[in-house]
């Protein structure tokens, strides 16, 4: 009998701990849940707070940046000499106007510009409220070209910009024998060949007698020719590449007052070597 009790007793006491085990367990369980809940809740309604803050804002800027205060009046362009100013100013205003300043696609502005003859770079910007400006780095001609179209004015990188309907003051002679072809040969040859026209336009200008040049033919290289008149004849002159001064100016002076009766003169060598008509 008095086993039974204890055994009860201790049943008894072994239910009355769980219970208060539970009970503690329950007690933390609602106090994380509080705790949580006092830091979730004003967390999510910040949330939800900046989101709608957010959006309105979003709203509200497009809203003004599609505004006509931002419509496209003012194209500033700057570092233009040779390169059409209209086509520059058609392509910003047909590129900016349908969005206005603030979302114009100013990469792709650039890009159409830089397509232009003589451009060699643009920076394209926002001047706020409503203008674009652009700043343009020109390519240079240093050279007269003869191709198959006509005379073409060409940069110092090979680059063929625009077609030139007369001599200008720093080109006084056109430029024969440019290869049009699209190979890997030809471009360096013709870089070779600018090169070879500074040359001559630098020696030549230097003793004064390169207005007495119409055009050079460099088809080959290493047998440079020019064109010079005489008594209203063209004359061809074969130069020595390594003076090419000295050997114009003894050709010059060969055929002065001759001009009519000579065809070509090859001063390569140490003298002149004049070939005449008829011979």
């Amino acid at each position: 009998m008095a086993k039974a009790k204890k055994s009860t007793s201790k049943r008894k006491k072994s239910t009355t701990v769980r219970s208060r085990s539970q009970s503690v367990r329950s007690m933390r369980r609602n106090a994380a849940t509080q705790r949580f809940s006092r830091i979730a809740v004003p967390l999510a309604l910040s949330l939800c707070l900046l989101a709608a803050i957010g959006f309105i804002s979003l709203l509200g800027y497009k809203s003004a940046t599609a505004s006509p205060f931002f419509k496209v009046r003012d194209v500033e362009i700057r570092g233009v000499e040779r390169a059409a100013v209209d086509d520059i100013r058609r392509i910003v205003t047909s590129g900016a106007e349908p969005t206005g300043v603030w979302h114009a696609d100013l990469a792709e502005i650039r890009a159409k510009i830089e397509k232009l003859p003589f451009v060699k770079t643009a920076a394209v910007s926002m001047a706020l409220p409503a203008g674009i400006r652009v700043n343009v780095i020109e390519r240079v001609p240093v050279a007269i070209v003869r191709l198959a179209g006509g005379d073409y004015l060409v940069d110092g990188d090979g680059v063929v910009l625009a077609p030139s309907s007369k001599a200008e003051g720093s080109m006084p002679f056109v430029m024969r024998g440019w290869d049009e072809a699209k190979t890997d040969k030809a471009g360096p040859d013709n870089l070779a060949r600018l090169k070879l026209y500074k040359k001559m336009l630098d020696e030549w200008k230097g003793i004064g007698i390169a207005d007495r040049v119409k055009e050079v033919n460099l088809a080959d290289l290493h047998d440079p020719a020019a064109v010079i008149e005489d008594t209203g004849r063209p004359i061809a002159v074969t130069v020595a590449k390594e003076n090419l001064a000295k050997s114009l100016k003894s050709a010059i002076e060969a055929v002065a007052g001759k001009g009519e009766k000579i065809r070509s003169v090859n001063s390569g060598g140490v003298y002149p070597v004049i070939e005449y008509l008829g011979n």
